[in-house]
């Protein structure tokens, strides 16, 4: 399916799951992610490691270029509640998604200092302790977003590894909290079906499956979502 045939599609038939792309580096990126479909859009600060970091100065500066009712989000690996409130506003996103596995203390800080702000709690899915931290941090936050990295290495994996994990763990999580689940990690075209079938997100996120050296990819985004469409109508 064409870039065009995608965006008119989108616009007869959004999928029932919604796509967040991620890892948008510029007020282009943003808008092509947009032109294809997206509900969402990820704006990486800074990492330990992983792809798509920019300054919080573009991050401030593409957050405002993107439309009502798409949501921005601002993805921070700080730990201290008042250093959260103050990176949201330099940089002025609806979402705040929270890479690290903050304790709900800290979470429940971040919500006093940022009452209107849509916190996303990052859960990297390893074993049964990320069902335990899921269920635990789910009161706290708006949605909850199941990725593949690892809290454990000495240099963090907070997100963008491109590898998938255990969905059969991420639709216990699912099924076990009552908030909105966005699941991310190693989406592809070609697998999207799967993912959906077996999780049931809300919503998807996707970054290095949708990248060219790089830079967002058209072509790779508008197949995803047409796959996307596809597993969502029965297609």
């Amino acid at each position: 399916m064409t870039h065009d045939a995608v965006s008119r599609c989108s616009l007869r038939c959004p999928p029932a799951v919604k796509v967040k792309v991620c890892c948008i580096a510029s007020v282009e990126e943003a808008a092509l992610a947009v032109s294809l479909g997206a509900s969402a859009i990820g704006l990486v600060s800074h990492m330990p490691s992983g792809p798509g970091v920019i300054s919080e100065a573009r991050i401030a500066a593409i957050a405002p270029t993107v439309p009502a009712g798409v949501e921005t989000f601002l993805l921070t690996s700080l730990h201290d509640a008042a250093a959260i409130a103050a990176q949201h506003a330099r940089c002025g996103t609806t979402t705040v998604q929270l890479v690290d596995h903050l304790p709900v203390s800290t979470l429940t800080n971040v919500r006093m200092l940022l009452p209107t702000v849509r916190l996303v709690q990052v859960v990297h899915v390893a074993d049964e302790q990320s069902v335990d931290y899921a269920a635990q941090v789910a009161p706290h936050v708006d949605a909850i977003l199941l990725d593949s990295g690892n809290v454990s290495l000495a240099v963090k994996e907070l997100g963008g590894t491109g590898r998938t994990h255990d969905w059969q763990l991420s639709r216990r999580i699912r099924d076990a909290v009552d908030v909105p689940v966005w699941l991310a990690g190693g989406l592809r075209a070609h697998n999207v079906r799967d993912a959906i079938a077996t999780v049931r997100p809300y919503g998807l996120d996707l970054c290095t499956g949708v990248r060219t050296s790089g830079a967002l990819d058209a072509e790779k985004l508008a197949s995803f979502m047409a796959a996307c469409m596809g597993a969502c109508t029965g297609a």
